[in-house]
């Protein structure tokens, strides 16, 4: 009688221990599993800004930033998903968390480093003066008296008011985007356009005959990725892809396909 009560103990004592184990492992792969789950982050760009973000004749979201983020996301173990926003309110849409992150030729500037968590600046660039290929103005001094046209809320505003001249200008006009203004100053609306040299120098070579961009400029800048005060996780894991591909050489090949020539930093 012993002995069965004895086995009968062994028994229970063996499916215990074999239900802990597997309730153990079963725990253990849930947690393994959440660790492999990929976060999806979200990146707020204006989808008209070539060749940093723009749609292709399929209506498919491409450029450098887009193939950038891509990469970069792939490498932090991350999805990305693209959001075109209203650029000129893109800080109410990060601070919101609508988006996660600001992805599109975003110049750091101290005003935005007040309401924006920056990655290391990633690109170099500049803001041209685009004007019709017979106009009479040869220089930024040339721009007295003309009607000048820029996007709204883009670093191009904030270069032209830092400098004195803006002030003798006959007309500040502000666009949605930078093609509308273009098409202003093509159709002579405008007499200049103040526009991030990537996207000048993009449209300006597709029509040469157009436009010509002057020798002067209203100041160099520098690109970043921009998240929300406090996100430092997600802003150290972008940053660390971003190096990676900087120190590969994988940006410079990404560069090299969309202006012929490394322009990362």
């Amino acid at each position: 009688m012993r002995k069965r009560v004895y086995l009968w103990i062994m028994a229970f004592a063996a499916l215990f221990l074999l239900y802990g184990c597997d309730n153990q492992t079963k725990q253990e792969q849930a947690s393994q599993d959440a660790k492999n789950q990929k976060q999806t982050i979200v990146v707020g760009l204006d989808d008209d800004f070539p060749p940093m973000g723009f749609r292709d004749q399929n209506n498919e979201l491409v450029g450098f930033d887009i193939d950038l983020a891509r990469e970069a996301a792939k490498r932090a173990n991350l999805i990305v998903e693209f959001k075109p926003i209203d650029w000129s309110a893109k800080e109410a849409e990060l601070n919101s968390g609508r988006v996660d992150a600001l992805w599109n030729g975003l110049t750091i500037t101290d005003y935005r480093k007040e309401n924006i968590l920056f990655s290391s600046p990633y690109m170099i660039n500049h803001q041209i003066i685009v004007v019709r290929s017979d106009s009479n103005i040869h220089t930024k001094a040339d721009l007295a008296g003309k009607v000048i046209g820029l996007q709204n809320g883009s670093s191009a505003l904030d270069a032209v008011n830092a400098d004195p001249i803006h002030s003798s200008f006959a007309e500040l006009n502000q666009y949605a985007d930078n093609v509308t203004a273009l098409l202003d100053l093509a159709n002579q609306r405008l007499d200049a356009v103040v526009v991030d040299g990537v996207v000048g120098h993009y449209y300006v070579a597709k029509k040469p005959d157009e436009y010509t961009v002057l020798k002067d400029n209203f100041g160099q800048e520098q690109y970043g990725v921009g998240f929300k005060k406090g996100n430092v996780v997600l802003q150290k894991a972008i940053q660390k892809a971003l190096d990676s591909m900087i120190n590969d050489g994988t940006a410079a090949q990404i560069s090299q396909k969309w202006f012929g020539t490394d322009v990362t930093k």
